[in-house]
């Protein structure tokens, strides 16, 4: 099989971590006044579900942690060289009364570049008791993380 080559978004990460912001900003808005969020999130301010990537022999693999999710409320897409996880948890139970809640409602959004010269026909996706497991056949990097050195002009320490 012939080595894929992988693309790097100097953006990437980005996104995830200001929607990781306005949810740290949300809980603890919601711990003072000791209130639900009342506007639903968008996708600018989705919040992102917890991911691990890992390899396996040749295949790539990414899972999704989404509890409480249903089949139909989740979306994969690809689209030039970009997975994308969205969807949204919603609330069963609206009429309870909450005392206390901790657990991210609303949409939620990931993208996870993959290396050039994915193609769709080389992922697939599974979704069972909460976890979405994604495998991109052939994209693993057998070599893995390749250590840079870092140089400076500087003397000293």
């Amino acid at each position: 099989m012939a080595t894929k080559k992988r693309r790097t978004n100097p953006f990437r990460g980005v996104l995830d971590m200001m929607s990781e912001m306005n949810r740290i900003s949300d809980t603890m808005s919601n711990l003072e006044t000791g209130s639900a969020p009342t506007t639903p999130r968008g996708f600018a301010d989705a919040w992102s579900p917890p991911t691990d990537i890992f390899a396996r022999g040749e295949d790539l693999f990414i899972r999704c942690e989404l509890a409480g999710v249903y089949n139909e409320d989740v979306e994969v897409s690809f689209s030039h060289g970009y997975l994308t996880v969205a969807g949204e948890r919603k609330r069963d139970d609206t009429d309870a009364i909450y005392y206390a809640s901790e657990r991210f409602l609303g949409n939620f959004r990931r993208e996870i570049t993959l290396p050039e010269g994915t193609d769709d026909d080389d992922i697939s996706a599974e979704f069972d008791d909460g976890l979405l497991t994604i495998r991109v056949a052939g994209a693993a990097d057998a070599e893995g993380p390749r250590r840079i050195e870092v140089n400076s002009k500087k003397k000293g320490r």
